[in-house]
């Protein structure tokens, strides 16, 4: 790992987004219902989510483990589209994104996996740092 043992804690803030694409409106349909036979595919995503957030360093060897301070989980309904975004905040040496990204990967999984049994052409077409905020540099892409 990089040696950041030099680096003053500041406010880190990342923003992810991740896009699932499902094939017709009854897929839509049966989620806002709560009818998919996994269960409520945003409770349950939200919930795998965080603790993908939560398990990044333990799974990319070059990630610092670090202190998660702040997740949150939101969902937007675009058509066939579900826009997932992740946003994370630390006070630490070291950036978020890696871990909004990881949260924003998992939170997309777990809906693929829950959705598989009523939807056979489930996607996961992006996954990309929206923004990040503190140290050496601020980023917006959204």
């Amino acid at each position: 790992m990089v040696d950041i043992t030099h680096k003053k804690n500041t406010l880190r803030t990342a923003v992810s987004q991740a896009i699932v694409e499902v094939s017709s409106a009854e897929t839509i349909n049966a989620i806002k219902a709560l009818k998919v036979p996994k269960g409520d595919v945003f409770a349950m995503s939200k919930a795998a989510g965080l603790l993908g957030v939560k398990k990044t360093a333990d799974l990319l060897p070059d990630c610092h483990p670090l202190p998660i301070e702040f997740t949150d989980i939101s969902y937007e309904i675009e058509g066939l589209q579900i826009k997932i975004e992740v946003t994370v905040k630390t006070n630490y040496k070291t950036g978020v994104e890696v871990e909004a990204m990881h949260g924003a990967s998992i939170v997309a999984l777990n809906m693929y996996d829950m959705l598989k049994p009523i939807d056979k052409a489930v996607e996961i077409s992006r996954i990309k740092l929206l923004r990040k905020t503190g140290g050496k540099s601020d980023i917006d892409n959204s």
